[in-house]
């Protein structure tokens, strides 16, 4: 269970103090139903362009759209009530300029009701991530293993294995701290990489794939209940399989449907003599 008072959300500034107090706690989740059963336990909610690949069935994040996000976002932040609730800025929608990013940004937040925004980028976006903040929008800064940067990236690889990209990441990581970013993303680099970028700056670190020296975790959630049982990713942990018995559920459904024991009259309206 959580730690944070059971009265209001959590906010942006309460995450930003759990530096050296206490690990954050955070998945992901793109429905109501999902943010309502995760709230009472995290600290954090993403709701994360994953859900492109994971919801939509798409080969990566790069299709999903701003009315994606924000419909997604909406529906999450009806279902928690309680946890700090961020959004991903979909590919495209922030990149152009800081107008741009300030613009959509905005609508995210005032149209889901969210505490904050993700960016993924490096140095580029520092004076983007600082546009944002001075105008009020809190920024949680996405580096190592970018997602939506894989095309030029050559995939989905590990980051920061030699001096040089992990230099590249310290200079990230100050960098958007420096700005005004309320906490950090750090997705799949090396260990090493991770632990050094954690101690390197005074706002938390949030690790997928990265570091147990990271301020805290994420996982996909779909990851974590074994929603994918043909794969699971190296950096997750399958807490339960419930593909098993979800499809038991539907052979069950099916059973009952084809031989007539569902519905029954109790199932059924009845009307009033």
């Amino acid at each position: 269970m959580s730690t944070h008072s059971k009265n209001g959300r959590i906010t942006t500034k309460e995450i930003t103090a759990m530096k050296n107090e206490s690990k954050i706690v955070s998945l992901t989740a793109y429905t109501k139903p999902m943010a309502e059963l995760m709230d009472p336990y995290v600290d954090m909610i993403i709701v994360g362009d994953s859900t492109g690949m994971v919801a939509y069935g798409f080969d990566s994040t790069l299709p999903v759209t701003l009315d994606m996000m924000i419909g997604h976002g909406a529906a999450v932040v009806r279902g928690a009530r309680r946890a700090c609730v961020v959004i991903d800025m979909p590919f495209g929608t922030y990149q152009e300029s800081k107008e741009q990013a300030f613009r959509n940004c905005a609508r995210v937040l005032i149209e889901t009701g969210a505490q904050a925004v993700k960016l993924e980028g490096g140095i580029e976006l520092v004076e983007t991530v600082e546009f944002l903040v001075l105008r009020g929008i809190p920024v949680m800064a996405h580096v190592g293993l970018k997602p939506q940067h894989a095309n030029v990236m050559g995939g989905f690889k590990v980051q920061a294995g030699d001096n040089a990209s992990v230099d590249r990441l310290l200079r990230e990581v100050e960098s958007f701290t420096a700005v005004g970013a309320f906490s950090i993303l750090i997705e799949g680099v090396f260990e090493e990489a991770a632990r050094r970028a954690t101690k390197a700056v005074d706002v938390p670190t949030v690790g997928i794939g990265a570091s147990p020296e990271c301020d805290g975790q994420v996982l996909v959630t779909e990851d974590i209940l074994g929603l994918f049982p043909d794969f699971t990713p190296k950096f997750a942990k399958r807490y339960a399989d419930l593909s098993k018995p979800m499809q038991e559920v539907f052979a069950q459904f099916e059973n009952e449907v084809r031989d007539g024991s569902f519905p029954t009259r109790k199932h059924c309206f009845g009307m009033k003599p």
